[in-house]
């Protein structure tokens, strides 16, 4: 499966209203619409930039564990793990009058997004397949431990001009509301063994770990009471939140070429509420295991005595638990892209050109990136956009990125009267094995559009 923010078949599909939330200042067709609630946008993917499912699942004759120790010296400290997931809500956009006797357009909704990443813990991974007694002396980095992932609705309005008929600018503002959070990304230390005085081998941690968490303390307490309702209210308002933009716009370099570029998620989230921070920082010893059991005749039983040693490694540590705020940046967004037009379509009855001076064809090439904690992640996207009849339009991409060289994604928008269904997918030559596909999304939605009067 995959990382998939990017949305690659949807921007700059300007049929579909939803393509304003990758762009604010894409050019808008239409008078105004409403989604569907909770039905208007569907976005879901998940995965790995490393090994797949069917690597180390796979039911071809090899060893799971000689698999797994493949997997595990394949991947990267940079590989990662991540969810993506976006409900749509409310949804909905008209055209508005301005001072200057413009026309803009006003757009507003409210969704819930899920965004996780996890990066893969090499040293941790090496040292639980293969244990620390064949590799004395080697210090395994505990800053491979990072991780972050969040569930949030976001509120936003946003406004859309058309300058002139060769630019148009459009920008929106949000107020996040985070459900739950999870953030560990400044993990610092080691953990080495070395041969001991005292026992066959003591074993030294040099350690800086900090989990940062809210909203998730009231929900795994023990005596928690929390419900459905908790849910509803932190979506309403209720959670911990932030404030955020995104801006964007569209330039027609000539009648055929044109230039766009949008920015999003420009933002933070203040987390003050049911707030647990754990937090370990210092130098440890542990000499292990005494292999020599007590006397029976001190009293001790092998069940006591495995319970002590137990005790005393928990006691090593000192874990500090807090309630500090702390504030979190949203992952920004950029998206870029070149376009030419080309093909416009002429009446039945003569030579003749519409007035519309909309294009059938376009091809183009977009540049994507995402802020994460180790480095930015990006991928090129070269795609042909193709206006079949006048209720149907298609999309089909070609993606580069982390993932794969051959991600091919395919996008339709289909009009039913004034009612829109579309359906977006990427990496369809994966889908013959599914589970051992990197690069695997799906968006869907319906929405209700008061389309423009066309000759």
């Amino acid at each position: 499966m995959s990382f998939s923010q990017n949305k690659q078949v949807l921007y700059g599909f300007s049929e579909i209203p939803q393509a304003l939330m990758v762009n604010p200042g894409i050019k808008v067709n239409n008078r105004g619409y409403f989604g569907i609630p909770l039905l208007s946008h569907i976005h879901v993917s998940a995965g790995t930039s490393g090994t797949t499912v069917y690597d180390i699942f796979s039911n071809d004759g090899v060893d799971f564990n000689t698999k797994l120790r493949r997997a595990v010296n394949k991947m990267k400290p940079n590989d990662f793990f991540t969810l993506t997931q976006q409900l749509e809500i409310l949804s909905g956009g008209f055209e508005i009058g301005t001072f200057f006797k413009k026309k803009g357009y006003l757009s507003f909704g409210l969704y819930q997004e899920t965004d996780f990443i996890a990066y893969f813990p090499k040293d941790m991974a090496i040292l639980a397949l293969e244990g620390n007694a064949n590799n004395i002396g080697k210090p395994f980095n505990l800053k491979h431990v990072n991780l972050r992932g969040e569930v949030l609705s976001v509120y936003h309005i946003g406004y859309n001009e058309k300058v002139n008929s060769d630019f148009t600018y459009g920008f929106r503002g949000k107020i996040y509301s985070s459900i739950a959070n999870v953030n560990s990304i400044r993990n610092r230390g080691v953990f080495i063994t070395v041969p001991g005085e005292n026992n066959f081998y003591t074993h030294l941690f040099n350690l800086d770990l900090e989990l940062q968490t809210s909203g998730i303390n009231s929900i795994v307490e023990d005596d928690s009471d929390f419900s459905g309702k908790d849910i509803v209210k932190r979506t309403l308002f209720g959670g911990n939140l932030g404030l955020g933009f995104d801006i964007g716009f569209t330039y027609n370099v000539t009648k055929q070429w044109s230039w766009d570029a949008s920015v999003l998620d420009v933002g933070f989230v203040r987390h003050s509420k049911d707030v647990k921070n754990y937090k370990v920082e210092g130098v440890y010893e542990f000499e292990g295991i005494n292999p020599l059991f007590p006397e029976s005749d001190e009293g001790q039983t092998a069940e006591d005595y495995w319970n002590e040693v137990g005790e005393d490694f928990e006691a090593l540590f000192e874990l500090d638990s807090t309630k500090s705020k702390y504030t979190t940046w949203r992952p920004i967004k950029l998206n870029t892209s070149i376009n030419y037009a080309f093909e416009k379509q002429k009446y039945e009855d003569c030579d003749c050109l519409r007035k519309d001076d909309r294009y059938l064809n376009a091809v183009g090439l977009q540049l994507y990136a995402i802020k994460r904690p180790r480095q930015p992640q990006m991928a090129l996207t070269t795609y042909y956009y193709r206006q079949l009849f006048k209720g149907l339009r298609a999309k089909a991409t070609y993606t580069l990125d982390s993932f794969s060289y051959s991600n091919i994604g395919l996008g339709i928008s289909a009009y039913l009267g004034s009612l829109n269904f579309y359906v977006m997918a990427d990496n369809f030559l994966s889908l013959r094995n599914v589970y051992d596909a990197q690069s695997v999304s799906l968006q869907f939605g319906f929405n209700y559009i008061f389309n423009k009067n066309e000759d």
